[in-house]
């Protein structure tokens, strides 16, 4: 029955499926307490307090254009999507390097890998959802032509570290939060956030260059913009230093757009078996990485 409406709602035009999303961001916001909570608090921590309205509206588009992302025809969602600066990844492949696109909860995150994939085959890490009713649908969605799921387990990133060495391309979510014993915690807009240490790993490892991507939604239905552009690091840092350059480089990208960040997502949580984070953590996290 989902996979079937999220079908039926593809056809809709995108400034329809944005408008009732806009709606139904503003219902769920003012209906749950919790998400409302959680939406306010994340996005205030980080300074992005005035465009709260407009982030309750965005969250809602998030939702209502995944039908259009996921089950729409392949031909229909490139069409919405305008690419900037993709000479970076044409560069990358000229020297023969592998390919880590880091793409944070910003924008239509989801639409990035279809981008990428209609040009070049990607891998992507995934976790798949807690709900069951879910799964079948976002795997079908998740993997189109050129487009391939690497699960989040040690059999899937030994995968990407493969896909890495043969100099192809990979996709990862920088601001997902681990499991125990996969990450560090860092800052993230002033607060300790526990974070993966994959990313930063992959590059030192491989050579590889590594990407920022952001589609950014525009407005009134007129589709996307994909926002691609390289980050390097610096060489001799220690793994919580590795993690908080990654991370002040996705608030970077997020001050971009600030409206159009996925805030009710619980960033800052502790993982089951991880410790919380002591105030030494998070003392001076800028120092030295520039």
């Amino acid at each position: 029955m989902l996979v079937l409406t999220f079908r039926l709602l593809s056809f809709l035009p995108l400034p329809l499926l944005h408008a009732i999303g806009s709606a139904l961001g503003w219902a769920v916001y003012l209906s749950s307490s919790k998400y409302r909570s959680r939406l306010q608090e994340n996005i205030q921590q980080a300074g992005f307090g005035e465009h709260l309205s407009a982030a309750v509206a965005e969250a809602g588009k998030n939702m209502l254009e995944l039908p259009f992302v996921w089950c729409a025809s392949p031909q229909r969602v490139l069409k919405s999507i305008q690419v900037d600066n993709w000479n970076v990844v044409e560069a990358a492949q000229e020297a023969k390097r592998g390919i880590i696109f880091l793409t944070p909860h910003l924008g239509c995150f989801e639409i990035s890998a279809q981008v990428a994939a209609a040009k070049l085959p990607l891998t992507v890490l995934y976790r798949p959802p807690k709900q069951e009713a879910l799964k079948p649908l976002i795997e079908d969605a998740r993997t189109r032509h050129n487009l391939s799921l690497a699960p989040a387990n040690l059999s899937g990133v030994r995968s990407l570290f493969k896909v890495l060495k043969r100099n192809g391309a990979i996709g990862l979510l920088p601001d997902q939060v681990p499991q125990n014993g996969e990450g560090v915690w860092a800052d993230f807009f002033g607060k300790p956030a526990y974070t993966m240490t994959l990313p930063a790993k992959m590059l030192e490892m491989t050579g590889a260059a590594m990407i920022l991507a952001f589609a950014e939604r525009l407005p009134r239905g007129q589709g996307y913009r994909l926002h691609l552009q390289s980050f390097t690091m610096k060489a001799d840092l220690s793994p919580e230093q590795q993690v908080r350059a990654i991370n002040a480089a996705m608030e970077k990208l997020i001050a971009l757009c600030p409206a159009q960040y996925f805030w009710s997502y619980n960033h800052y949580k502790v993982p089951a078996g991880v410790a919380a984070p002591s105030e030494s953590q998070t003392a001076n996290p800028d120092k030295d990485l520039a």
